[in-house]
């Protein structure tokens, strides 16, 4: 499934300025139909406002002193739905998340939306949804906890819902390298100044400890994954820079090749984008940090630093385009990764793992963001903001694709050949259950099962994985202790379902089963019954 392929629905939001302050507009700017561009004016309540009040009161870890100390919003019953969150935090969250997707999808967008997804669906991908908020003083909402009614998943969260920001006005997308591998600056500036009271010798142990610590983390997640080891994850090289000035930078940059530049130290919000504080005597704002990573072809820029996508303030109004996420889309930059907040080293350290891993599993990269963020909410569970705090922003024109998607064809293992430890390989295949006239044969024993191009066997339909499962043939000749025969092994996200012999269906999940000759199995909503000629038939 090439990424350029995918469905896109892109909202802008921006203040009515000839009508009441608290009135808005919202729009669709692109759209996968036609009669998908509609808009809508809609009026912002008080009540969102405490809710959101009570939210920045309980949540945000930043100094806002505009912010009235409210004791509690009304929030509605409990949720039955066994997910839900318990306790008022995690009711708050979720109050503030559904309050947002009301107001967002009023009439026609939701319309849009559910007629996006529906295309999207018989596509087989996801949709790709990108927000645009043109008033400042929104952006600091979360957004990414939007969801459509308590106890559904948040939108942030969803694979098949694809969730970004992105903003208006920008520099056009420069060409794009093709790339095959993970190629990280990695970026140690200097420490959270609140840090600062450590010795000189102790602040330097602690940033050669966070060095090695990050690329460990970044490099372990691109080895192989033994559920998915017909997938060669793409090689991960990282070059680290310990505190270097500014032009240490640019130099390395210009003369080296990266995709991706992680950044871990201290931030700061500034009207420029920013300021990143690369050592005690050198800082560099984002405005200028755009100008080097456009002219060198950086496709993503990551921050482990405070704020990176929340903008300035001046007094208590909120500077237009002044987040150092915002600055870099504008100039160009592809994709940008920062933090609307605070985040603990711990919570940052699961993300970027889990993060780095889809990266090299191939992932668009706002489905790695997905994947990362649902592993935050795992660990950290709902009524902690941890999941929320990653903000990805992605220029209007850029598809998400970091590496090279798998669309190049499999070289099929040829049918029998001389090689093959002296055995003969049963042939099967796999036929439709609902047509009985369309199969697939498994060539010399393997087949590999997805939603994307590359598998041998491609279903576009809902459920399938993106490398879903493989079949193949273990000869117990070259291993004693299993049974020679096919099996199945599931790779996939949510499971394969195999009829058993009661008429029941069973769900396996990242494990292997034995198939049997005539044996029932739905890969999502597609069911195929699997063939072969002797399943037993003795060696040559």
């Amino acid at each position: 499934m090439p990424s350029s392929d995918t469905p896109c629905l892109r909202l802008a939001i921006d203040r009515l300025t000839a009508a009441n302050l608290n009135h808005y507009a919202i729009w669709v700017l692109e759209s996968p139909f036609q009669a998908g561009y509609v808009h809508h004016d809609c009026t912002w309540t008080e009540t969102l406002t405490e809710t959101w009040q009570a939210w920045q009161t309980m949540f945000s870890l930043r100094n806002l002193p505009q912010v009235p100390r409210i004791p509690s919003v009304f929030l509605p019953p409990l949720s039955t739905d066994d997910n839900a969150p318990s306790g008022y935090a995690g009711r708050l969250m979720q109050h503030l998340g559904v309050s947002l997707w009301q107001w967002l999808f009023e009439g026609p967008i939701q319309n849009s939306l559910a007629q996006s997804q529906g295309i999207a669906q018989g596509q087989g991908r996801p949709l790709r949804l990108r927000l645009e908020v043109r008033d400042p003083g929104l952006i600091m909402l979360p957004w990414e906890t939007m969801q459509s009614q308590p106890g559904r998943q948040a939108i942030s969260l969803s694979q098949q819902l694809l969730f970004s920001r992105t903003t208006n006005e920008v520099d056009p997308l420069p060409p794009l390298r093709e790339e095959y591998a993970l190629k990280i600056l990695l970026v140690q500036g200097q420490d959270d100044e609140r840090k600062g009271s450590r010795s000189s010798g102790e602040f330097a142990l602690q940033l050669r400890q966070e060095e090695a610590a990050l690329t460990r983390i970044l490099e372990s997640s691109a080895q192989s994954d033994p559920l998915n080891s017909f997938v060669a994850p793409v090689p991960c090289e990282v070059t680290t820079l310990m505190q270097p000035t500014p032009a240490d930078l640019t130099t390395h940059l210009e003369t080296q090749t990266y995709n991706v530049l992680f950044y871990s130290g201290h931030g700061m919000p500034g009207p420029d984008g920013g300021l990143l504080f690369l050592r005690p005597d050198a800082t560099i704002n984002g405005t200028e940090l755009a100008q080097v990573l456009t002219r060198c072809r950086v496709k993503l820029a990551v921050f482990n630093a405070c704020w990176g996508a929340q903008p300035d303030q001046q007094g208590q109004q909120t500077i237009p385009r002044s987040s150092l996420a915002e600055v870099l889309i504008h100039h160009g930059v592809p994709a940008v990764l920062g933090m609307r907040d605070t985040i603990a080293e711990h919570e940052a350290h699961s993300f970027i793992q889990r993060f780095a891993r889809a990266l090299a599993e191939r992932s668009p990269i706002d489905e790695a963001v997905a994947i990362a963020r649902q592993h935050l909410l795992t660990l950290y569970k709902f009524n902690q903001i941890a999941w929320t705090l990653p903000v990805l922003y992605m220029h209007p024109e850029f598809d998400g694709e970091l590496v090279k998607p798998l669309t190049e064809g499999v070289t099929e293992i040829p049918d029998n050949p001389s090689n093959w430890v002296g055995s003969r390989i049963p042939t099967a295949c796999l036929r439709s259950v609902e047509t009985h006239t369309q199969s697939w044969p498994i060539y010399g024993g393997m087949m590999r099962v997805g939603c994307i191009d590359g598998n041998d066997l491609v279903l576009r339909v809902a459920g399938v994985s993106r490398r879903h499962a493989e079949i193949f043939y273990r000869d117990s000749l070259q291993d004693s202790l299993t049974e020679q025969g096919y099996v199945l092994r599931d790779l996939s996200r949510y499971g394969t379902l195999i009829l058993e012999p009661n008429n029941q269906w069973r769900k396996v999940h990242q494990e292997e089963v034995p198939l049997k000759p005539k044996s029932r199995i739905k890969f999502g909503t597609y069911e195929l019954e699997f063939l072969v000629d002797d399943i037993t038939s003795p060696p040559l």
